[in-house]
């Protein structure tokens, strides 16, 4: 009985460890919102699921500590759920961010992205003009364009600099005009349209050098943050399948222990039936 309540209290303590890289993703997700990709309600069931995790761990190690059958039962039950709304965050991770990516441009670092090659409730969401119009008002706000200049020893990057780095995808879909648009480059957030190739690309025509729009109503931007959404979940999502698996072992070497430690209670040998118990044999030779 001390073995297997001994058993129960320290999984419920690693359990309890576990819930921290949980509660810290949803953290990291929501410091990304207030930065970048400005969708503040995708990291909520992620921190709320950490601190279920927290919560009902510290039940179970109260139960394991005090021998109450009630709140390690309580634990099992509640864990359980848990696990299935951990399964059920994962998948629905993915599948809205399953489609889309940036595509690579001839002689660029960077890549482009475009709204058409994502689909789904999320693009839906995202593309949505009230939503939009709240989330376009938090990228400026957060300066996403403003950090994107550089300075070498007081003298601005050279456009061929430029065009070689590694820009985020809201960088690059939100701060400066998609390549096809074939624009001069001036400076990191300015670009000369004279001459531009005015195609079918309807971004074009919505670029601003008025730092306050750049990009910001452009199907590039909208790209940029479902881009930006899907580094950030997919990242998350490694961990929380790694932590999925823990936790459904430690949920089956809990569950060993509790049925031994109802076992033990209702003192039946290890290895008699309940049925046997109950109905012994009045044989006799």
């Amino acid at each position: 009985m001390r073995t297997s309540n001994h058993l129960i209290g320290l999984v419920n303590f690693l359990t309890f460890l576990l819930s921290i890289p949980i509660l810290g993703g949803g953290i990291w997700l929501s410091s990304r919102a207030n930065s970048t990709d400005c969708l503040r309600f995708l990291q909520w069931p992620l921190i709320v699921i950490g601190i279920s995790i927290m919560v009902v761990s510290l039940a179970g190690f109260a139960g394991a500590c005090y021998r109450n059958k009630f709140l390690m039962w309580l634990y099992l039950v509640a864990m359980l759920l848990i696990i299935a709304a951990l399964i059920g965050f994962i998948i629905f991770a993915y599948a809205v961010t399953d489609k889309g990516s940036g595509r690579t441009v001839l002689n660029r670092g960077y890549l482009d992205y475009y709204l058409q090659d994502y689909s789904g409730w999320l693009k839906d969401r995202v593309s949505d003009d009230s939503y939009w119009g709240k989330i376009s008002s938090c990228l400026r706000d957060s300066g996403a364009c403003r950090k994107i200049g550089r300075n070498f020893n007081g003298v601005p990057e050279t456009a061929d600099m430029f065009f070689l780095r590694k820009l985020s995808p809201v960088e690059s879909g939100c701060c400066k005009p998609p390549t096809d648009c074939g624009f001069s480059y001036v400076n990191e957030t300015g670009w000369d349209t004279r001459g531009g190739m005015i195609g079918p690309n309807q971004d074009c025509m919505v670029w601003s050098n008025d730092q306050s729009m750049l990009c910001y109503q452009c199907s590039s931007c909208k790209a940029g943050v479902l881009g930006s959404l899907k580094k950030s979940w997919r990242k998350v999502s490694v961990i929380n399948i790694v932590v999925l698996i823990i936790l459904v072992i430690f949920y089956v070497i809990a569950y060993a222990a509790y049925r031994n430690v109802k076992r033990i209670d209702n003192d039946e040998p290890a290895g008699e039936a309940r049925m046997t118990k109950s109905h012994p044999s009045h044989f006799h030779l």
